[in-house]
């Protein structure tokens, strides 16, 4: 009997978990063992993260990626990683450190050496870094700021919509170590992206993304000129932040499992 291989998806900041939901019912469908574990921190749900926003504070980049290698060594395989945002920062640190045997990187957030910082990730990451104190806080989006750093490529009635189901506070650490990265050689940030050895890697861009810019996925993608291993990259030129999210899901789900299904599978079934 064929044990079904792990997949385990890594949500992003103010995103709660559940948001994977529709790609772990496809996932299991299509013969995988799909999970979404929250962060270190994160309760079990929408709105109980809303309740205790302070759950989640003070948890950086090494602490969320030690909470997920944890997870993955309880499992028979290693796993396929795919994750969003700084989710898709997580997915490449782990991959860099052979504890997955692929990985998607969806909008991932700016790893160590990646210098494009456009106006509008600025902007979009205004409300955390506006008070040097949320370094060490929960921070929360309006369906405003939700609008501008997700749903602006989507109508203002979904993004409202989305806003609703899915968001919760996030912590601002991550964005701030991110921020330093280039000026920290002990970042939490650095990926080892010279790894020949490692599993294969897709990294997705939206094109209208306000929070992760095409530039800095194409920036990201140079990081790994010097790995032998499989390295791609695709663009959905029409799609925001939201893409996981959104009404357009679906479309990035089979760009997904139409690329998994090309990789080697013995890649993907060794420990």
């Amino acid at each position: 009997m064929t044990v079904p291989l792990p997949v385990v998806f890594v949500h992003g900041l103010w995103l709660h978990s559940t948001s994977w939901r529709p790609w772990i019912d496809l996932f299991r469908d299509e013969g995988y063992d799909p999970s979404a574990p929250g962060w270190p921190g994160d309760p079990d749900t929408v709105e109980e993260a809303r309740q205790n926003p302070e759950s989640i504070a003070g948890h950086g980049i090494d602490d969320v990626v030690e909470h997920y290698a944890a997870l993955i060594a309880a499992l028979p395989v290693r796993p396929i990683v795919i994750g969003h945002s700084f989710g898709g920062m997580i997915a490449q640190k782990l991959l860099g450190q052979d504890r997955a045997a692929a990985a998607v990187a969806i909008d991932a957030a700016q790893i160590k050496g990646v210098l494009p910082l456009p106006l509008s990730a600025l902007r979009a990451t205004f409300p955390v870094f506006k008070n040097p104190a949320n370094k060490h806080r929960s921070v929360s989006l309006t369906a405003e700021q939700f609008r501008f750093a997700f749903g602006n490529a989507i109508s203002e009635e979904e993004s409202a919509a989305l806003y609703e189901r899915w968001t919760i506070p996030a912590p601002g650490k991550p964005l701030y170590e991110a921020a330093s990265a280039n000026f920290n050689p002990h970042s939490p940030a650095k990926v080892d992206t010279e790894n020949s050895g490692r599993g294969p890697l897709l990294l997705i861009s939206g094109g209208k993304d306000h929070t992760v810019p095409e530039a800095v996925t194409r920036a990201t993608l140079k990081q790994y000129r010097h790995s032998e291993a499989v390295t791609d990259v695709t663009n959905f030129p029409d799609r925001g932040h939201s893409l996981t999210i959104d009404g357009g899901w679906r479309e990035v789900a089979d760009t997904v499992l139409s690329w998994l299904r090309q990789q080697d599978p013995d890649a993907e079934t060794g420990r």
